[in-house]
């Protein structure tokens, strides 16, 4: 299906974490090094999205670093112009999720070659939820959506060639009427909203590092 190419978008300001979280120490390493690290799994190349004023600092792990935009599709777009156009598969990537780990780059990348245009692991949802005027919401109908989300490069080209916003890809792909598959996502792989998460995220990596998870 030609190269994959990985687009990692770290350009959120972090209003709700107070502080730029994908440049905070998680081990030995940046949050940011960890996503870079699992991207090469199956990377050809990487896009890097950051912020406007970190688009000139290097970043030896990445193939090209571009700026983000002021919406979260914006910076998919910036970051998916500079993936080459022999580029069959293109998977997108949170960069302020740290631990989502090698074989679930493998798993997204593989299943996009199954003849689908998205992929998107998810994970059970395992709190009560309620609506916000009231009334409970049925949980096993439920799945939380994580990144890396996996796409045939032509269908993702597609979708946001109209310019449309999406919390994630994948919905602006299926809303284009894309074919959609589901992949098994992983429980560790939280992503790094308030700073109580970096602390969990240090305790997964630990335990990961011992062996334990």
């Amino acid at each position: 299906m030609g190269p994959v190419w990985v687009i990692v978008v770290a350009a959120g300001s972090a209003s709700r974490f107070g502080r730029p979280k994908q440049y905070e120490p998680l081990g030995s390493r940046r949050v940011l090094d960890w996503s870079l690290d699992d991207a090469r799994t199956v990377a050809d190349g990487v896009v890097l999205v950051v912020a406007p004023e970190y688009v000139d600092t290097p970043e030896p792990a990445a193939d090209v670093v571009v700026a983000g935009a002021a919406t979260r599709s914006g910076s998919v777009r910036a970051g998916l112009a500079a993936v080459p156009a022999d580029a069959g598969i293109v998977l997108v990537h949170d960069g302020a999720r740290p631990l989502a780990g090698p074989d679930l780059f493998v798993r997204v990348a593989a299943a996009v070659t199954e003849g689908v245009d998205a992929v998107v692991p998810t994970v059970a949802v395992t709190d009560t939820l309620r609506w916000r005027d009231g009334g409970p919401v049925h949980r096993d109908e439920l799945l939380a959506v994580q990144t890396p989300q996996g796409f045939r490069a032509a269908a993702l080209r597609d979708a946001h060639a109209a310019g449309g916003e999406g919390t994630d890809d994948v919905s602006l792909v299926e809303a284009a009427g894309g074919k959609v598959v589901v992949v098994e996502g992983s429980p560790a792989n939280l992503k790094i909203t308030h700073p109580d998460d970096l602390v969990v995220a240090g305790a997964l990596l630990a335990a990961r590092t011992d062996g334990v998870a």
